[in-house]
């Protein structure tokens, strides 16, 4: 027997908005977190020793943590890289919500699956500035537990009590969606209750920024998905959390279940390290519609990957075209990435997350700053203001470096 999966809580934190409400609402409203920042690292600007970094991004200037201080004490943040102190935050959120601190469940058959691409940019950094700019011979003793990847995963297994598997899921841009479908899987075939499943990233420190500028996919203006004249894609900070739960386990203790995790596919295009193939993200979506027993006709809300990179969007459009044929004209393609920014490994869960908002409310919340339409990129497009919607399931994509990608299905309940 295959257990179904309910989504039982959501938490986010991100450039845009902290907490899944006001995130939901600036999105809704067409609200934009993409501005332009100026940084400085190493001492003050001026100084010979600083390195200061400009653009566009989507950052959180401040960190509300005072919930997860109020539980957990005043000291829970004082040693964590931004990395894991969003994942924190996010969490207990999205576990409030689900109505399952202090169960006793987490500390028994549930896991974390969480998605982080590269890890605590920020605590690595600070350290090399110390070593080679500061010519230190140590650095801080929390080095590595700080900028280890799974440290996300770690401090959420230890302040949440959480005892099963705690694993950090690595695939750029699809982390957090490989995790989602990796934790419905584990619940599907009965070897786990609960899975607290998601990711988060903190891409803009100064090292990780030159990084994404030499690779030349980044935006000087806005992100702007599917449009004439985008040119890149915009960074954002933060962390999405979900949490899984077997179907039958939710109803009977009564709580409110969010949507349904019914599908997901995953493919990898043996291509080529960032240019992405049609083929593979074609694979992955008819793969996710297969295993969700959901038709290729069955309109559907398209949550898309949308980065406003000239080659993705075009790539994806046709891969969408492919898939769906005459029918994607039923279809409404979002972008939410023109508000909140690119999260990187967080990125996947945080889409999700607004997709079941949009389906579980019937609202679309529109693609931010479109210029003009892109033959190459002929889809149906959430334009304007947020709409109204009729659509039952939602088709969430996540095409990441590598050619590694993961396509969720959700159905409204």
């Amino acid at each position: 027997m295959t257990n179904r999966v309910a989504i039982t809580g959501m938490g986010c934190v991100s450039g845009l908005a902290q907490g899944v409400e006001a995130t939901w609402e600036a999105t809704l409203a067409g609200t934009g977190g993409i501005r332009p920042f100026s940084r400085t690292v190493g001492g003050q600007t001026g100084d010979d020793g600083a390195y200061a970094y400009e653009g566009v991004a989507a950052l959180i200037d401040n960190l509300d943590a005072s919930a997860v201080e109020a539980r957990f004490g005043p000291r829970i943040m004082a040693h964590l890289d931004p990395v894991a102190a969003w994942a924190l935050v996010a969490t207990l959120e999205a576990l409030e919500q689900a109505g399952l601190v202090g169960d006793p469940v987490l500390g028994g058959r549930t896991m974390i699956l969480y998605g982080v691409g590269s890890g605590g940019n920020t605590t690595i950094e600070e350290s090399y500035l110390r070593l080679f700019d500061k010519k230190a011979t140590s650095v801080h003793p929390m080095t590595i537990p700080r900028y280890m990847t799974s440290s996300a995963a770690s401090q959420m297994s230890m302040v949440f009590g959480v005892k099963g598997q705690a694993l950090t899921i690595a695939s750029a841009c699809a982390s957090s969606a490989h995790a989602l479908a990796e934790g419905m899987h584990m619940i599907r075939a009965g070897r786990a209750e609960v899975v607290i499943a998601g990711g988060a990233e903190a891409p803009v420190s100064y090292g990780a920024w030159l990084g994404w500028k030499a690779v030349r996919a980044m935006t000087a203006t806005a992100c702007r998905p599917f449009s004439a004249g985008r040119d890149g894609m915009a960074l954002g900070e933060g962390a999405a959390t979900l949490v899984l739960e077997n179907w039958d386990r939710a109803v009977a203790r009564g709580v409110t279940i969010l949507g349904e995790l019914a599908g997901a596919g995953a493919s990898s295009d043996a291509f080529h390290i960032t240019a992405p193939s049609g083929e593979g993200a074609e694979r992955a979506i008819r793969e996710a519609h297969q295993d969700a027993h959901l038709a290729l006709d069955t309109p559907v809300l398209v949550s898309s990957h949308g980065t406003g990179t000239e080659q993705n969007d075009k790539t994806e459009a046709a891969a969408l075209n492919a898939v769906y044929g005459p029918g994607m004209a039923d279809n409404l393609v979002i972008a939410t990435k023109s508000a909140h920014g690119h999260l990187i490994g967080g990125a996947g869960a945080l889409e999700f997350i607004l997709g079941v908002l949009a389906l579980q409310r019937g609202v679309a919340p529109p693609v931010l700053n479109w210029q003009g339409s892109d033959p190459a990129c002929d889809v149906p497009l959430a334009l304007g203001s947020a709409r109204a919607i009729p659509y039952e399931a939602l088709v969430s994509n996540s095409f990441a470096f590598g050619g590694l990608n993961s396509v969720l299905v959700a159905r409204k309940v």
